[in-house]
């Protein structure tokens, strides 16, 4: 497994603190007609104004895919990921919006997200977001020393199907921290047990990803995901670094 040193913990501890500076600031701006590309210009200038690179602006996954366009991703309703911030895309009363964003600092990197509502959404809307952060906070009890990748995934699993949602099976949180993503992989599913062990000093990106109804996406292009069934999906993550004790939160918006 990847653990880090004190020196890239350090690093890793300031990044993690300008994302959540950049995605507070973004998420505090959404409001009925604002467009995405708006918020990924707020996002983008608090990363860039505190020393730091916004790590998905021209991303790419491989040598011949096309390079991420912006620095936040803006996915609205049933958009799950990496939804493109053009200017012609509209946030609408109603809708729930993910951002999600990563930060380059002193070449170690982190990643966060969060999903929130436009104006006056829709009760099971509300609830979609309420259960997908509980989720995350589930996992984030089973990140310790000695317990098992799969008892994070399973505790996301668990609280989103307990309350009639699906956990997204074909996209994984990771390891992250020298690069962008890096083992281990961390699905929003699973079996208590299994998986990779976890060990102090790996740092960690731990994502649930939700859906109101069944867990199947479509991928719409070099980027965006949704939905197989065309209704919402809520995202949150966190990039941890696991302690002896725990876990250490480096993205926490509080």
């Amino acid at each position: 497994m990847i653990t880090k040193d004190p020196k890239e913990i350090k690093a890793l501890r300031q990044g993690g603190r300008i994302l959540a500076m950049a995605l507070n600031k973004a998420a505090a701006a959404v409001r009925p007609g604002i467009s995405a590309f708006e918020l990924d210009q707020i996002s983008e200038a608090v990363i860039r104004n505190n020393g730091a690179i916004p790590s998905f602006k021209n991303c790419r996954p491989s040598k011949n895919s096309l390079p991420f366009p912006a620095s936040l991703c803006v996915s609205i309703n049933n958009e799950v990921v990496h939804g493109i911030p053009s200017k012609e895309k509209i946030l609408r009363e109603g809708d729930i919006v993910g951002l999600d964003a990563g930060v380059e600092y002193q070449g170690l990197f982190t990643d966060g997200a969060v999903t929130v509502g436009v104006g006056n959404v829709k009760p099971e809307f509300l609830k979609l977001i309420e259960v997908t952060l509980d989720a995350l906070k589930a996992a984030l009890e089973n990140v310790k020393p000695g317990n098992f990748i799969g008892d994070v995934s399973s505790a996301i699993q668990a609280v989103a199907e307990k309350n009639g949602f699906s956990p997204v099976r074909e996209l994984v949180g990771h390891g992250v921290g020298r690069a962008i993503h890096e083992d281990p992989e961390i699905p929003c599913f699973g079996n208590p047990k299994t998986g990779p062990k976890i060990v102090s000093g790996m740092v960690l990106a731990i994502e649930p990803m939700v859906n109101l109804g069944n867990w199947k996406v479509e991928f719409n292009g070099p980027w965006s995901v949704k939905t197989s069934d065309g209704l919402p999906s809520a995202h949150f993550e966190h990039t941890v670094l696991v302690t002896d004790q725990g876990c250490e939160i480096l993205t926490s918006m509080v």
